[in-house]
């Protein structure tokens, strides 16, 4: 499923059909991710979350677009929080402060823009 291009760092999926959720577990109080794809242009990384578990505020140089798998979750972006959904998605601009907590236990795919 997944492979490093020797030499590079980067990782990359192979063209297999894959059920995305099942490529991750939940872990009881831990936010686990996996890096799904990483290239100097931007990374794809996949969260499972355990329910009132998130990642503190901070800010990231690059856009960043979240789509929420399964469960939901309370992203704050700038300050202003919402709740998003399975089958949701929200935009975290560069440089703006954002952070999330788990409502339920949730998944997410995060896709870093770099260029």
């Amino acid at each position: 499923m997944e492979k490093i291009e020797p030499g590079s760092g980067e990782r990359h999926l192979s063209a297999e059909v894959a059920r995305v959720t099942d490529l991750i577990q939940y872990q009881e109080g831990a936010v686990v991710s996996r890096t799904l794809v990483k290239k100097a242009s931007g990374s794809v990384t996949l969260f499972a979350i355990d329910r009132s578990q998130g990642l503190s505020e901070h800010t990231a140089p690059y856009d960043a677009l979240v789509q929420v798998l399964d469960g939901e979750a309370d992203i704050t972006v700038s300050h202003r929080a919402q709740r998003v959904r399975q089958g949701e998605m929200i935009l975290m601009p560069a440089d703006q402060p954002h952070e999330l907590k788990a409502v339920t236990r949730f998944k997410m795919l995060l896709t870093m823009l770099r260029s």
